[in-house]
């Protein structure tokens, strides 16, 4: 690692209406070197990041790039100073190729003024920018035929054929399972000994450690604190985070709160269900009431294919469905939602929620009826109600009536759980509970679902973190090629159990 600092912030403020998302925060970092930069939901990463990617300018502060002092108006400032992002949500056209999404607004032409496709030129340069990172795809891939590891891998290629020298990662392991997570781990490692600087925001402390040289730790828009990489340590980092004590699956209660729940016969049956994905293997689970089951496995493993069977959301090619011994076949998610089985899932800014609406409106949606009389929504019933769940699940807004869109990912998670805690579950399903969420956060929605099981709900819970499944599951199911290959009571679940399931 080199001490050449590429980058320099110092004293950067933002506000936003009712909200001061920046308050004189400071970092840099140098040629060559892994700067982490971690937060609870809130702390302003987010914002920090699209200052330096040009999307916002800062109401103070100084940005510095290689000792020069430089404005961003606009994205296009941070291109051309070799700064790249990589977002948390892929910014990739599935319907194009490697190759031109690696040229994306930089294409390549010839033949004059009819503006001609240059694609030699532009397959060599997507080809010289995966080499970089050791990768083997071929140019004229179909993106939408790639993993999500690997159009991960795609976004970083095209931030090097712009000729970035500062990259910033947004949650980057935040979809990708174990084997892919250590695979990109590696790539940064790799890009760090070619002399790119790279700030790493992540929420996954263990990956923190293993690949930061430094960390800096925001906490409410301000610096919290810098750890060297000696100092980097996970109970240490939480503590500045959070400014009190918290354990990663918060106190793990030893037994459901209803004795008999452990004994009881299961109250939810999958029977021989058949995905779309895999329409040849049939999943076959059982859930009692009071009970957290985890189901584990790598990306592609037909996890979330399995949920969104189960709720509808994709019609299951064969098997079925049984709750407290009735057969259900739902033909729309509407269907399992009126039998109380409710799915929270993985991408919750596309599938979970309305940005554009507010707080309310999303938390009350699928009850209107309930605050409806001859047709019309009664607007004050409905606002106490929305009012209460968001209370009780703390979620941080200056009122009910501020648009999902300007929460972060933590709360926004929240507004997907109160909507559904205010109609009796008696089955939830949750897909990713926590990604891209912090320690805090984190903690606060494994206790709803902790209290959801005490009240008698099923929890079936699909995590690609095994530290989540290790800590949150009383009994662990896992998956792999569309099949259970092997279900662990919590006894006998480890670490390394779990993956010589999942890669059976």
């Amino acid at each position: 690692m080199t001490t050449d600092r590429v980058l320099q912030v110092s004293k950067i403020s933002k506000r936003f209406p009712g909200v001061v998302a920046l308050d004189g925060v400071a970092l840099d970092v140098a040629a060559g070197e892994v700067l982490a930069v971690v937060g609870e939901n809130g702390a302003g990463k987010s914002t920090l990041m699209k200052i330096l990617a040009g999307v916002y300018r800062p109401d103070a502060g100084e940005i510095q790039v290689d000792g020069h002092t430089v404005a961003l108006h606009a994205p296009s400032d941070a291109t051309r100073l070799g700064i790249g992002v990589i977002h948390q949500e892929l910014e990739v056209v599935d319907t194009l190729d490697v190759a031109a999404n690696i040229c994306l607004g930089r294409e390549r032409l010839w033949g004059g003024p009819l503006q001609l496709l240059d694609r030699r030129r532009m397959d060599a340069e997507a080809a010289a920018a995966l080499a970089r990172l050791g990768v083997a795809i071929a140019p004229r891939t179909l993106v939408g035929d790639l993993s999500t590891a690997e159009r991960q891998l795609v976004t970083i290629a095209r931030a090097l054929a712009m000729q970035a020298r500062i990259l910033i990662l947004d949650e980057p392991t935040s979809s990708l399972g174990l084997d892919d997570t250590n695979r990109l781990l590696q790539v940064i490692r790799d890009l760090r000994t070619q002399g790119v600087a790279v700030i790493y925001i992540s929420h996954r402390l263990a990956e923190v450690e293993a690949i930061a040289d430094r960390v800096v730790v925001l906490r409410d828009g301000r610096n919290a604190g810098v750890l060297g990489h000696g100092a980097i340590a996970r109970d240490v980092v939480v503590r500045m985070m959070v400014d009190r004590e918290v354990r990663p699956g918060g106190t793990r209660r030893s037994a459901p709160a209803d004795p008999s729940a452990a004994t009881s016969d299961a109250c939810f049956v999958i029977d021989a269900l058949r995905t779309q994905r895999y329409p040849y293997v049939p999943v076959s689970l059982s859930l009692r009431r009071g009970e957290i089951l985890g189901v584990a496995g790598l990306i592609g493993s037909g996890r979330t294919e399995l949920a969104e069977a189960i709720c509808g959301v994709t019609p299951p090619r064969a098997g079925s469905v049984r709750l407290d011994g009735e057969v259900l076949r739902f033909a729309s998610p509407r269907a399992a939602i009126d039998r109380g089985i409710y799915l929270v899932p993985e991408d919750r800014r596309h599938a979970g929620l309305m940005d554009v609406a507010t707080i309310r409106e999303n938390i009350t949606l699928p009850a209107l009826r309930q605050h409806a009389r001859g047709g019309i929504i009664r607007r004050r019933a409905e606002a106490d109600s929305a009012r209460r769940a968001a209370t009780g699940l703390r979620v941080k807004a200056p009122s009910i009536e501020v648009p999902v869109a300007q929460l972060s990912g933590g709360n926004q998670q929240k507004v997907v759980l109160a909507r559904w805690l205010s109609l009796s579950p008696r089955v939830v399903i949750f897909d990713e509970p926590t990604r891209g969420i912090d320690v805090g956060a984190r903690a606060e929605i494994y206790d709803v679902m902790r209290g959801l099981a005490a009240a008698g709900a099923a929890i079936l819970m699909v995590s690609s973190d095994i530290e989540e499944i290790l800590d949150v599951s009383d009994r662990v199911a896992v998956m792999h090629d569309g099949r259970v290959t092997g279900i662990l009571d919590r006894e006998a679940c480890t670490a390394e159990r779990v993956m010589q399931l999942a890669v059976a």
